[in-house]
């Protein structure tokens, strides 16, 4: 077995117990009707990718493009907008939970309440909660982000209307920073994508979120396979709520029942691995990070939340080199496909999984595996 890819066998039985994107019993269509009031809504594409699925020997290889969602390019927007109008409302004592109050109503209660969003970030998802805090609820909003991010992307975030607070050292280290400063605040909410100790809700939020982006994506599986389901599920993995997200949905009892489950393979870089040991380990740990083009997986610690669901429901996770990564992208924009590093990596690790753990993966010519590509093309060094 390659030592790239780290099998998790005890998944293949796993079922997820809680209802498809319900933590506290939110429904999948009460997150889509939410998401199609919020100014640029749009429906990503699936790609077909049958060359691939044919040198490959698979059944079907299909990617769903998040490069433009909410003229954003990333999936961030679908958690972040939700999270936000939760978390805000919530502070403010109104019912938001069946996502009926309008989210402007909402914003101009924070607003004369005095209240401000804070959030830590390493790109996408901070543009994405400032997209819809600052931006479209007019709530004051502060962004840390490490010392190594570039001022481009600096300035994007700014772009939405947010203060950036930058934060020597890593996405790791901004988080004690950002959290003792808003625990000395009453007027400050923390809206955060990572589950940490004695903070969990707002996490959740985000992971109900990204329930649009799977419900669309189980649809169109089913358009262009002529009913065929997923089989096989590629998610990359930073802190984990977009894998716990995936997880949970390929795992749940509602598509045991339906469809049959779907194998999860989880993707990382190999200097940012922290599923990958953790798998190993048995249980959550840490890891040293270093730079990499996949900055949006560029996370040493797990979300305290998608740890359990990733420990269970995992079927096997995947690292890949940036130079991998790089030819994933290369490779997706000869095709039209203007993916960046962290979602081409999703193509990267199926080809290594079909290289080194095809049997053990049950890859092979009735497979339809759905790559969740998570953003769109950016600027990065080249590498070596």
């Amino acid at each position: 077995m390659s030592s790239f890819i780290q099998l998790n066998a005890p998944a293949r039985e796993w079922t997820h117990s809680k209802p498809d994107g319900a933590q506290d019993g939110t429904r999948k269509d009460t997150v889509l009707a939410f998401h199609q009031t919020i100014p640029g809504y749009n429906e990503t594409t699936l790609h077909a990718l049958p060359d691939i699925a044919k040198e490959l020997g698979l059944g079907h290889v299909l990617l769903k493009d998040e490069s433009n969602r909410f003229g954003l390019p990333a999936f961030k927007i679908l958690g972040a907008s939700w999270a936000v109008y939760r978390a805000v409302g919530s502070h403010l004592g109104m019912p938001v939970s069946d996502g009926r109050i309008p989210f402007a109503e909402v914003g101009a209660k924070a607003k004369d309440a005095g209240v401000r969003i804070m959030t830590i970030t390493e790109g996408n998802c901070g543009r994405a909660v400032a997209r819809m805090a600052a931006k479209h609820m007019g709530v004051p909003t502060s962004v840390f982000v490490p010392s190594y991010m570039d001022e481009r992307t600096r300035d994007k975030i700014r772009g939405e209307g947010a203060e950036v607070v930058v934060v020597e050292g890593s996405y790791d280290d901004a988080i004690p920073v950002a959290m003792k400063e808003a625990q000395e605040r009453d007027d400050v909410i923390l809206v955060l994508d990572v589950g940490l100790e004695g903070y969990g809700e707002v996490p959740r939020y985000f992971v109900q979120g990204y329930s649009t982006m799977l419900a669309e994506s189980d649809r169109q599986v089913l358009e262009l396979t002529g009913g065929r389901p997923a089989t096989h599920a590629v998610v990359p993995v930073g802190a984990g709520s977009i894998g716990e997200a995936v997880t949970a949905h390929f795992k749940s009892a509602s598509r045991r029942k339906g469809s049959g489950p779907a194998k999860v393979l989880a993707v990382e870089p190999t200097t940012a691995a922290c599923l990958f040991e953790s798998l190993k380990a048995g249980k959550s740990v840490s890891v040293p990070t270093e730079d990499t083009i996949m900055c949006g997986m560029n996370c040493g610690t797990l979300s305290t939340t998608a740890w359990p669901v990733l420990k269970n429901g995992v079927d096997a996770d995947v690292m890949v080199t940036d130079l991998e990564s790089h030819n994933a992208v290369q490779e997706l924009h000869a095709r039209g496909i203007l993916a960046g590093p962290c979602g081409a990596a999703t193509l990267a690790a199926l080809r290594r999984a079909c290289a080194d753990a095809k049997r053990e993966l049950g890859l092979d010519d009735s497979s339809v595996v759905v790559l969740y590509c998570t953003e769109g093309q950016r600027d990065y060094a080249i590498p070596s």
